[in-house]
């Protein structure tokens, strides 16, 4: 749908909607990998959103008779839009191509991207998360680099040539050709996927709906006439992605079932989200299908182009007579009413009826001497001779536009920065409280403020006095790479096991004692890299893997493969049972000491800021993945052979975190990936401090433990809780 109809226009004016509107807006900010929405009104707005169309919600429909439903829709939609195609000749087929796929990117290119955050350090060993987990590896092609579902949408608007401000995803909002309606369920729908814990229930049965109905029945008409233009399984929601693997339509099946069967609430919710997804997406649909309907003629599109171009135009036309009045003044009128100026373009010298190649609006005026000499795109270009070459326009004639019915548009103004910025809360009171509330993806403004204020605190201790000799990493990255420098560390590790293998063993009581206080570090494995759930960084050559890293701390959505739940198995065999991570009662629990706190809080810390901090991060997964192979983990692994625990844990990690095909090797290679595509020539001094940032994030798995390293830790942290 390429920017907005006479009727949409109207709708507009009743509803205050506008390009750049609140639905555009929310888009682009819910597309920020660091997006923060925090506790308050915004949670509101969106349940009033998911209640919009209570008078037609059947409680009682089973949730599979919504799927057969919402599949037979689609089914009976596509064949409306096959019937647009068969009415058009071949120009009017490219036009509905365009159309057709700028009305479904904000949607498409953005396919299952609302699961991002279901999955948190808080809900890591909970089946339901870890299911929906699985059906987003799936949607990204988990371990390949732009591989995802809406990176097939993102090559097919290549393909065609309309992916002008396709990338980044949120500049997409940008693009006046597509319907501010067109962002309506992704925006509201990205939104609330950043208030996983409030909305879990109504993103799972709206992903649901979507999943059922599949293609997006308007993409028929792509799929129909430029049949090799995309990867059409992979823009099919509800297809299986790789071989043996169950449907997405299945997957999320499952999962909403699951979800639904905890409680009538969540029941509730799952049923509130696909009903809401389906209404919003057939109004949607109307309107869409009615304007490609329109756009068989072809003065609809011309018509569109000069309410779209004639505000900037008129300024320069005041002394072009056109009959009794200027250009100007035609453009002016023809911001709302387009018609009278095409009645007059039709009649004038200007324009050749049936025969664009010889009308001097086409030829001389857009010559390279001519006065409009590169003011039309190659798109304006082709709008305008389809409309010359058609049935000229009379003076009776009006522009057509379709009678869709846009909805209007649900408030999410509390997302503006002042509406944020209000609603500060308190902050943690230690590191207890903090490791508890930083659990959750989100939370208040205190709480984000002194998470970020932590990390610049823990990084300043790690960066204290750092130099060639105290940091494991090279003094400056190698052109190599790092890999030869990854087998020295690891024959340096496995060194150090042969030293201390004659070595006594630890204590029964001292190992059980280790392991409880490594539990509140271990029980969030993975948890440094849950900002890399981000589409568009799990998705990116340098982000891919350290997704890939964290799908596998998780256990690739396995609870048997889950690495908190197989410690949480190591730890009874000790008789240590602490209470369920994300509960009060964990970090209050009396086994565990203070310190044991310090370093997860900062793992869940710098994990909400992948791009701020993107630097750090690949250092400490470097440090992270290759700090047990070779050396510590089989040193546990003969510890608790020996007092009679299972091994697995150790086990597992020292096979998925080797250096040649594992967690390990994926690290090094992520962190050349990224410094690789720095400047070198041209400002060498990037290159020099972006790489001691890296070797600071190394560094900050084992930061200096001075008084000095201590107090500039302490300075960091109050200068950045002040900022």
């Amino acid at each position: 749908m390429t920017g907005h109809t006479a009727a949409e226009s109207q709708v507009a004016s009743d509803y205050g909607v506008r390009p750049g509107s609140t639905l555009r807006a929310a888009y682009q900010r819910a597309c920020d990998p660091e997006c923060f929405l925090p506790d308050g009104q915004l949670t509101d707005a969106l349940n009033v959103e998911f209640d919009r169309f209570r008078e037609t919600f059947d409680q009682s429909m089973r949730i599979d008779g919504r799927c057969r439903r919402a599949a037979s829709w689609s089914l009976q939609q596509a064949e409306r839009y096959l019937a647009l195609v068969d009415a058009a000749d071949a120009e009017a087929g490219s036009a509905l191509v365009r159309r057709s796929t700028l009305a479904c990117a904000p949607l498409g290119i953005v396919q299952g991207n609302w699961l991002q955050w279901l999955s948190s350090p808080g809900g890591a060993e909970d089946p339901i998360r870890l299911r929906l987990l699985a059906l987003y590896a799936s949607d990204l092609g988990v371990g390949r680099p732009r591989a995802s579902r809406g990176t097939a949408y993102l090559s097919m608007l290549r393909t065609l040539g309309h992916a002008e401000h396709a990338a980044p995803v949120a500049a997409l909002a940008l693009d006046e050709r597509i319907a501010d309606t067109g962002f309506h369920l992704p925006a509201v729908l990205l939104t609330a996927g950043r208030r996983p814990d409030d909305f879990v229930a109504e993103i799972v049965g709206a992903d649901l709906c979507l999943r059922a109905v599949g293609l997006l029945p308007a993409l028929s008409v792509v799929q129909k006439l430029v049949t090799q233009a995309a990867d059409w399984n992979s823009l099919n929601a509800s297809t299986a992605r790789g071989q043996d693997t169950p449907t997405a339509l299945n997957q999320s099946l499952a999962a909403a079932e699951a979800l639904a069967a905890d409680g009538p609430e969540l029941a509730l919710g799952v049923a509130r989200g696909f009903h809401w997804a389906f209404e919003v997406l057939r109004v949607w649909n109307e309107a869409t299908h009615a304007e490609l309907a329109a756009a068989l003629n072809p003065a609809f599109e011309m018509a569109e182009l000069l309410r779209f171009r004639a505000r900037e135009a008129m300024i320069y036309h005041h002394d072009f007579r056109m009959g009794d009045r200027s250009l100007a003044h035609w453009l002016a009128e023809a911001r709302t009413n387009p018609a009278p100026l095409m009645a007059k373009l039709a009649t004038s010298r200007l324009i050749r009826p049936g025969d664009s190649a010889h009308s001097p609006l086409l030829t001389s005026l857009i010559s390279e001497r001519g006065p409009m000499f590169r003011i039309f795109s190659p798109g304006d270009l082709a709008v305008i001779r389809r409309w010359i070459d058609g049935t000229p326009i009379s003076s009776s004639d009006t522009a057509p536009a379709p009678p869709g019915e846009p909805l209007a548009p649900p408030d999410l103004s509390t997302l503006d920065a002042g509406a944020i910025g209000a609603t500060a809360g308190t902050g943690p009171a230690d590191l207890r409280e903090a490791y508890h509330l930083l659990l959750r993806r989100t939370g208040t403004v205190a709480v984000h403020r002194y998470a970020h204020a932590y990390v610049h605190g823990w990084l300043a201790r790690a960066g204290h006095d750092m130099d060639a000799n105290t940091c494991p990493l090279p003094d400056r990255w190698p052109a190599s790479g790092l890999h030869e420098w990854l087998i020295d560390q690891h024959d340096r590790h496995a060194a150090g096991f042969d030293e201390s293998e004659a070595g006594p063993l630890p204590s029964r009581d001292a190992l059980v004692d280790s392991t409880v206080q490594l539990a509140p570090l271990t029980l969030i494995d993975g948890s440094w890299l849950q900002g890399f759930t981000d589409a568009e960084l799990a998705t990116s050559e340098v982000g891919f893997s350290l997704f890939d890293t964290y799908w596998d701390e998780l256990g690739n959505g396995e609870p048997r493969l889950n690495h908190p739940l197989i410690y949480r198995q190591v730890l009874a065999e000790m008789a240590a049972e602490p209470p369920p991570t994300d509960s009060v009662e964990f970090t209050r629990w009396p086994r565990f000491r203070d310190a044991s706190f310090e370093l997860p809080v900062y793992w869940l810390s710098i994990g909400r800021f992948p791009r701020t901090f993107l630097p750090e991060v690949l250092g400490l997964n470097l440090a992270m993945e290759l700090s047990g192979v070779g050396g510590s983990y089989r040193r546990a692994r003969i510890a608790l052979k020996a007092h009679g625990f299972d091994t697995r844990f150790v086990d597992i990690h020292n096979t998925i975190d080797n250096i040649a095909t594992g967690h390990s090797a994926w690290a090094a290679r992520a962190i050349d990936t990224f410094m690789s595509a720095l400047p070198d020539t041209t400002d060498a001094g990037l290159r020099r401090a972006t790489w001691d940032r890296v070797r600071a994030g190394y560094r900050s798995l084992d930061p200096p433990d001075s008084r000095a390293a201590r107090r500039a830790q302490r300075r960091a942290m109050r200068r950045f809780s002040r900022d």
